[in-house]
């Protein structure tokens, strides 16, 4: 309990890590090293009630400035880690510094895909959506009648048209895949969404890919789509997906693919090093998978640190995930990879929940304004319970019922 712990990257789940490492009792040293200069802080608000000038930088914060001198949690920020030496135990810090460790923790996180130079991707007005510097750089260009375009038709982009299209901003969404959300949901998913987006002005391109974008003293001006059209924009949002962060494990020879590999007691390859959070990959049903959700990052922080003082037990994700559209907030619970299947129940209104099957198993839901349908969901998968198809598109069949 008093070993040096060194946790690499200060996003959610490395403030969550630090935090649990203290609830938990450990008493010896404990560093927190974040490359950006504000204290950790919350990301899905960015893109929204932030970049809305609806909350301020410092509700953000995950936690007051105070909370982690007094939790004897030693935050440095503005610093990056260059270099683990798994041989020696530390790592070299950007400022020429030297921490030792005896355990460490890799929450590095994630970062947004970006378009080449040569496809335009350095012109000024061009933004990715990840950071609060990303933000502030984006929000002087959120301005009423600017003309939008957004690359991207995941729920990166379709939550950046939101916010366009209540500031008042033209936007033009395009999707290279034929059809919105074409990775992540089914299509009776994507069909509400579709709706939603045109019903708020949204003019949505799918099948259409970006050629380059086009600029003039350094900024875009143009976008030339694939088809050979050209769009007139003062701004562009990319949201075409994201990369883990997983050169600095890459480079001190840990075990990566789609992440840093993990395994049950999220350990790396290193038994001193664990990992947690977006840039890690761990066990699912045979395979490897990232969850990409502020869920997964607590749980999974949290399961790193009682597994670094050795009071871990396996950690079995339950994942979830939310989505917040004009007035809609979309919860998601399961995963529903590999899905053969899908039933869409109607709720009250224009609510209504897509479920997902193998067979007939449960595997996930989508649940459009309808929380009812949504825990009815989630607590069944959790269960492994999974009522007939039939049954849970019936809106005659009470949500309660399912759970018999």
């Amino acid at each position: 309990m008093d070993e040096r712990i060194v946790i690499v990257g200060a996003g959610q789940a490395g403030a969550a890590l630090a935090a649990k490492l203290r609830a938990l009792g450990h008493s010896g040293p404990v560093t927190l090293i974040g490359e950006e200069p504000a204290p950790p802080y919350q990301r899905p608000p960015l893109s929204k009630k932030y970049l809305l000038g609806e909350m301020a930088a410092e509700r953000l914060f995950l936690r007051p400035p105070d909370f982690y001198p007094e939790q004897g949690i030693d935050l440095l920020t503005g610093v990056a880690v260059v270099s683990i030496d798994r041989v020696g135990k530390a790592v070299a810090l950007s400022d020429g510094r030297r921490l030792p460790y005896d355990r460490l923790a890799l929450t590095t996180g994630s970062r947004p895909r970006l378009l080449s130079e040569a496809a335009g991707g350095a012109l000024g007005g061009v933004h990715a959506v990840r950071s609060l510097a990303d933000v502030d750089r984006m929000a002087p260009d959120f301005r009423e009648g600017a003309r939008l375009l957004i690359v991207g038709g995941g729920y990166i982009g379709l939550e950046a048209a939101a916010v366009a299209a209540a500031k008042g901003l033209r936007v033009t969404l395009i999707e290279l895949a034929p059809r919105i959300l074409q990775r992540v949901a089914a299509a009776e998913t994507a069909d509400y969404f579709r709706e939603l987006h045109r019903a708020h002005g949204v003019d949505i391109r799918e099948g259409v890919g970006l050629d380059r974008l086009e600029g003039e003293g350094g900024r875009v001006v143009r976008a030339r789509l694939a088809t050979g059209e050209t769009l007139d924009v003062d701004l562009v949002v990319v949201g075409i997906g994201v990369l883990p962060n997983q050169e600095l494990a890459a480079e001190a020879g840990l075990t990566v693919g789609n992440g840093i590999e993990t395994d049950e007691t999220c350990a790396t390859s290193d038994p001193a090093i664990f990992a947690a959070g977006d840039c890690a990959s761990l066990l699912w049903e045979g395979g490897r998978i990232r969850l990409e959700s502020v869920q997964n990052a607590i749980d999974q922080a949290e399961a790193a640190a009682a597994s670094m003082i050795g009071a871990g037990a396996p950690y079995r994700p339950s994942p979830w995930f939310w989505s917040d559209q004009y007035d809609v907030k979309l919860q998601i619970a399961g995963l529903n990879l590999g899905h053969d299947r899908v039933v869409t129940r109607p709720g009250e209104g224009a609510a209504r929940s897509v479920w997902y099957y193998r067979g007939e198993r449960l595997l996930a839901v989508d649940a459009m304004n309808d929380p009812r349908a949504y825990m009815t969901a989630k607590r069944l998968i959790e269960v492994g319970k999974s009522p007939a198809p039939e049954r849970a598109a019936d809106p005659a069949t009470p949500l309660k019922a399912l759970m018999d």
